[in-house]
């Protein structure tokens, strides 16, 4: 299972949301590339970045932080946040990220998800934010009526590479994954599902392990970094040895320690 540590971008800026609110935020660090190089110096093999003013525009925001970002490391980045437009995704690929995340357009405009996975195959992700099961867009500012696993389908189908899946309720409160909704997801598709939000401890992770046969490939995490939980060469190193235990153990917060 990949561990893929997360910037979210906001005035230039690297922060964390509480529950997608803007108004909780709390300011990590003024320089993202540097942050992103330390990830990928602890081991990660791919980072996420999330435009939160693109998001919440509908347009990006960020953008030279982000090329700046995808040059300066040698792994794969993915971007999402105000994706709405072919001119948007292409210009961010021609950037140097590698993969571009849809996430209200995909509920929105789902055409122009066809049209990007023909024209740029593998390098195009839905994000699929859920509150209380069904799809939240524009910055998690409004709520659909579509439930997630309908979107979730609905995208497999036409080709996209990965499905990130965020329960909203979790994201940033360090209380756990929603582990029925991403198993949920996981078996109603047949492309890799990325878990994100909520993840707070070293056990956490390998509570996720047992999601991987079903195609959770991969987690995504924020906050618990930031706070100093574990880092991302921890995480990295438990999920490799749990992945050879029969049941995931219960490390708590203090694993590594």
């Amino acid at each position: 299972m990949e561990i893929i540590p997360a910037i979210d971008l906001l005035d230039g800026r690297c922060v964390r949301l509480y529950q997608g609110d803007y108004s909780q935020q709390q300011v990590y660090s003024t320089d993202p590339v540097a942050v992103a190089r330390d990830f990928v110096d602890q081991g990660a093999t791919r980072i996420h970045l999330v435009d939160l003013d693109g998001a919440k525009v509908g347009e990006q925001r960020n953008l030279e932080v982000i090329a700046a970002i995808a040059q300066a490391v040698t792994v794969p980045v993915e971007v999402g946040g105000g994706l709405r437009s072919y001119e948007a995704v292409a210009n961010l690929l021609a950037r140097g990220v590698h993969t571009a995340i849809i996430g209200t357009a995909a509920v929105e405009n789902p055409d122009l998800v066809a049209r990007l996975c023909g024209e740029f195959p593998g390098h195009i992700a839905v994000g699929i934010d859920a509150r209380d099961g069904k799809v939240a867009t524009r910055g998690w500012l409004e709520t659909s009526e579509i439930l997630a696993s309908d979107l979730a389908v609905q995208m497999a189908g036409m080709g996209v590479a990965t499905i990130i899946y965020t329960d909203i309720h979790r994201d940033g409160t360090l209380t756990g994954p929603n582990m029925p909704a991403l198993r949920a997801i996981a078996e109603a598709v047949t492309v890799p599902v990325i878990a994100s939000g909520g993840v707070s401890a070293i056990s956490d992770l390998l509570g996720l392990l047992t999601l991987e046969p079903l195609g959770v490939t991969g987690v995504i995490v924020g906050r618990a970094i930031y706070a100093g939980a574990f880092s991302v060469r921890e995480a990295i190193q438990a999920v490799g040895n749990g992945r050879f235990q029969d049941v995931p153990l219960d490390l708590g917060d203090s694993a590594f320690a």
